[in-house]
């Protein structure tokens, strides 16, 4: 499989040893130095950049026909813009906040759990998640992910890094060294605590799953998620 790496920092360059390991061709490395040159030619894109390239990134993807799995976070106030020039042009297309398989695990139990505890009123619901201080975005994706599949799933409304009204679920958004990730869900009340925890020990796992997910949506037309990916659902 031919791949075009749009973004090559460090976790660009990680995808890439795993894609190679993995017997895949690497036929374009993208980043503000270069063109696109070379897009035309993959089988798919892996967008892995920053919050102001991914627009361009992805809609080059769909003009040139080309599948794009795109883990950039920091830019989904464009994200149904995307899902339409996807459907416009027939394309196919996977965003997400982190494609660790064992994050995509960790949104299921949170899932789960938040219907659970959605039915006791003694228990209070906060999010930490901590990163490397060179991480642009706060609360991360994953983060936000995490509250969404609450705020579904639960009667609470809405997120915020500040204190908490009501129905408002608090994140608290750490930038410690080199972390490559770590976040907790806390339910707690005045007699105990329940808490789910996922820590990532290296970017191993993010390229992993955006790769396993490169390889999965080759032949398909539509917008997924990595819970059509890992048949979750």
């Amino acid at each position: 499989m031919k791949i075009a790496l749009l973004g090559y920092g460090k976790m660009g360059q990680v995808i890439e040893r795993i894609a190679l390991e993995r017997g895949h061709e690497i036929v374009l490395k993208k980043d503000e130095h270069n063109s696109y040159d070379g897009l035309s030619n993959a089988d798919v894109a892996i967008d892995f950049s920053i919050p102001t390239a991914a627009i361009s990134n992805i809609s080059s993807c769909f003009n040139a026909n080309v599948p794009v799995i795109s883990g950039t976070t920091g830019w989904l106030e464009h994200f149904d813009e995307m899902v339409s020039l996807c459907n416009e042009k027939n394309g196919a297309f996977i965003s997400s906040s982190n494609f660790s398989l064992g994050v995509n695990i960790f949104f299921e139990l949170n899932e789960y759990l938040a219907k659970m505890m959605s039915k006791l009123d003694s228990y209070t619901v906060g999010m930490e998640e901590i990163h490397h201080t060179q991480k642009l975005d706060a609360p991360s994706g994953t983060a936000i992910s995490l509250a969404q599949g609450v705020i579904e799933n639960s009667n609470f409304t809405n997120w915020t890094l500040d204190n908490p009204k009501e129905n408002e679920i608090h994140i608290e958004a750490k930038r410690i060294g080199t972390v490559p990730g770590t976040h907790t869900v806390t339910y707690n009340s005045a007699v105990d605590a329940i808490e789910i925890k996922h820590t990532a020990h290296n970017r191993e796992g993010f390229a992993l799953g955006a790769v396993i997910a490169a390889e999965w949506i080759v032949g398909k037309h539509g917008v997924f998620t990595m819970k059509d990916v890992l048949n979750l659902k």
